[in-house]
């Protein structure tokens, strides 16, 4: 047997003594390597177990479904974009123009450096009732942050309706920077803006 035909069931075997929270990481940094280079529907258990390197059963007991990986990404992409915010919010200023500015940043560069990876992996969250349920579960939860932080500068409670439409012109103008259409910066500002009109209407 040639040393080629040999390599990858050592690389298998190695593998394979990952703890599982190694293993775990290094599935999902392949998972997103494929979505950002071959799109989201190329995504399956089987092929990135192949590209990973272990066999189909490893990936099955991390993920279980190609649905739930593609939760567990979304959920990944998700508590990155909290950990951008909560770290902004706690060093920015507090008036509405700061706190607004952090926001609309925040969404953004969690947008571009997810890569243009996240519109693909977003759709596919509203392709079945499971992930359109989370995907809502966990924009409801930014939504309460987002409120949170602007409802100290509003004369009477920013209505839900107000805070859905901001999160729906964030995540529009984001994903279109990250597609290349615009420049990030004019994203962050067209968010900023939306903010501080919902901010001062209410």
């Amino acid at each position: 047997m040639s040393s080629k035909q040999t390599e990858p069931v050592v690389q298998v075997a190695a593998r394979k003594r990952l703890p599982k929270d190694e293993r775990g990481r290094q599935l999902l940094d392949v998972a997103w390597a494929i979505v950002r280079s071959e799109g989201t529907d190329a995504l399956t258990l089987g092929y990135l177990a192949e590209r990973a390197g272990v066999t189909k059963p490893v990936v099955y007991d991390h993920f279980g479904t190609r649905t739930g990986l593609l939760g567990v990404l979304y959920g990944e992409y998700d508590s990155r974009q909290h950990a951008l915010m909560d770290e902004a919010l706690r060093a920015s200023g507090k008036s509405l123009p700061a706190v607004a500015r952090v926001i609309a940043v925040a969404y953004v560069n969690c947008v571009m450096e997810m890569g243009r990876e996240m519109p693909g992996v977003s759709a596919a969250l509203a392709g079945s009732p499971e992930l359109d349920a989370l995907k809502k579960e966990l924009e409801a939860e930014f939504l309460v942050k987002c409120r949170d932080a602007l409802q100290p500068f509003a004369k009477q409670p920013i209505a839900p309706a107000a805070m859905r439409a901001m999160l729906g012109a964030a995540e529009a103008v984001s994903f279109a920077a990250a597609a290349g259409e615009f420049d990030p910066a004019d994203a962050e500002n067209e968010i900023y803006d939306a903010i501080v009109r919902i901010a001062q209407r209410a």
